[in-house]
């Protein structure tokens, strides 16, 4: 069964309390059919996309838990069924497009930690729990017998549902057709038993001659917006497009000499990344869980364990069928109502696909740990963490983009088609909402390149960027992140954000114009076994 169409059914028929309609809710969303040409697999491989996608549909079930709780409960309050399908796409009552906003009646903002807490524990409770595992990605915090916090792992939390998620992709490790990705799945459940992913992560990193593809447990901290530190479950699954990545992967060799270039002094950049970097192009063809939720990511960049970053690097997957649907049905039109005329010519697929790319591989760069002593760099800006480190890869991945070109390896667009297509991206992912961390990444973005004069707004309320200013803002901007991260200075990154992540009057009037021409802020998608393996 589809997830769209699935994930409403339970829903009683006499809801408990009634919901006035809100059917420009669901508006926010343009709805797309997931699917891919399967014909190339081998019959092992397609008896076991049903088990990949039944081990999926667990971590979507854990991260109703996670985000909001007893999603029948949720779905018992709501009688609008545009609303219920919202609630779907939101996994909660609250709004991700809209700083999280409450949009059932009679339940009250979204918890900052979402359930990885309780939701009365204070800040002294959590500063007087003494165990080591409270900041664990992998546990959830939880009142014992007597009323005191303790952490419980996620295998013991969720036991039922992870060994039946285990046991399902030991039997996927079977049908395997690639040596590697059956290694994978099998270290996978492995890992989802004990709660250790380092082993089956640096196993990932081998997964190269693949026709499938799935990335499967607890991985992004995005949910925990108190600490950043709980990690959510999610899945997806892919299907290689392997003449588009071998197209990419010539760019990987570059990594280590694009280390060496970033914009910022040698004590910023004395890490030097893994280079074991693969560049691949996929049709993803399942979400579920996290990253189903709200806006839907279109490229994956992983492992995000710095140890495995170091030592061998990252996997950079892009989703091309999921891309093309955002620029189509989005930045596209968007474009015309925000871009000037003359910009419209330089707003292009292959740019869009470029920026995400290089996104993503900007990610493994700069440095991952402090050079003040105060550890990783994710430890020491703690919730501030994801938002600068999304500015980072932004702002990371045009330059080096500019610097393949400059190189000459980089010959698929005009470098004024990847600056423009940037700017545009901005007004497209800052819909989402100031409050995410991709939100803020934007705004720290759009404000400091407004400062340097990147770019023009003309008196129809139309943008085009100045090329050579443009260029040096990104410039300059890389290096301030850079060196922001280096220092570790949690008081600072926050000022930072707190300063430059603001939606200004001006910008908040055009972005309404866009609202107000009816264009979806982003996707949500009918996808299943019966869409992808149907006769």
């Amino acid at each position: 069964m589809a997830l769209i169409a699935s994930a409403c059914s339970n829903a009683p028929k006499q809801p408990v309390v009634e919901q006035q309609p809100q059917p420009k809710l669901i508006d926010k969303y343009a709805q797309y059919t997931l699917t891919t040409d399967i014909s190339h697999l081998s019959e092992n491989e397609k008896e076991m996309l049903p088990l990949l996608f039944e081990a999926a549909d667990i971590m979507d079930q854990l991260f109703w838990m996670e985000n909001y709780g007893d999603k029948d409960e949720l779905m018992a309050k709501i009688s609008d069924p545009d609303v219920q399908r919202f609630a779907c796409i939101t996994y909660g009552p609250w709004d991700g497009l809209d700083g999280n906003k409450s949009f059932v009646e009679g339940i009250g903002e979204k918890p900052a930690g979402a359930q990885f807490y309780p939701q009365d524990m204070t800040e002294e409770e959590w500063n007087a729990f003494d165990d080591p595992n409270k900041n664990s990605q992998y546990t959830m915090i939880v009142r014992d017998e007597n009323g005191a916090l303790k952490c419980v792992w996620y295998h013991d939390y969720f036991e039922q549902q992870i060994k039946k998620a285990a046991s399902l992709l030991d039997d996927a490790s079977e049908l395997a057709g690639d040596e590697e990705f059956a290694t994978y799945l099998a270290l996978r459940a492995k890992a989802l038993r004990s709660d250790d992913y380092l082993e089956s992560d640096m196993r990932w990193m081998d997964v190269r001659n693949n026709n499938i593809d799935m990335v499967i447990g607890p991985i992004e901290n995005y949910t925990d917006a108190r600490y950043g530190i709980k990690a959510s479950h999610e899945a997806f699954i892919l299907i290689k497009d392997q003449e588009w990545t071998k197209q990419l992967a010539r760019y990987a060799q570059f990594v280590p000499e694009l280390q060496k270039q970033l914009p910022v002094s040698e004590e910023y950049k004395k890490e030097v990344p893994g280079s074991d970097v693969d560049l691949a192009a996929y049709d993803v063809v399942y979400y579920a869980g996290d990253c189903n939720a709200n806006s839907k990511t279109i490229a994956i960049n992983l492992p995000n364990d710095e140890r495995v970053q170091l030592e061998r690097g990252t996997r950079k997957l892009q989703l091309k069928n999921a891309m093309a649907a955002k620029f189509e049905k989005i930045l596209v039109p968007l474009s015309g109502v925000l871009m000037t005329p003359e910009s419209m010519e330089h707003i292009k697929f292959d740019a869009f696909f470029a920026n995400v790319m290089f996104h993503e591989t900007a990610h493994g760069m700069g440095i991952k740990n402090t050079i003040t002593g105060k550890g990783s760099v994710h430890s020491a800006l703690g919730n501030q963490y994801n938002a600068i480190e999304e500015a980072k890869a932004d702002v990371l991945g045009l330059y080096l983009v500019t610097k393949l070109a400059e190189m000459g390896e980089y010959t698929n667009t005009e470098l004024v088609d990847n600056y423009t297509t940037f700017l545009a991206g901005i007004f497209r992912s800052v819909r989402f909402g100031a409050a995410s961390a991709h939100g803020k990444a934007n705004m720290l973005e759009f404000n400091y390149m407004q400062k340097e004069g990147a770019f023009t707004r003309n008196e129809q309320g139309q943008y085009a960027i100045d090329f050579e200013k443009m260029k040096a803002a990104v410039e300059k901007l890389a290096g301030d992140i850079l060196m922001c991260q280096g220092n570790g200075d949690y008081e600072a990154a926050k000022a930072w954000l707190g300063e430059m992540s603001v939606i200004h009057p001006e910008l908040q009037a055009d972005l309404d114009r866009v609202n107000n021409a009816g264009i979806p802020t982003d996707i949500y998608y009918n996808m299943g076994p019966d869409v992808l393996l149907k006769k």
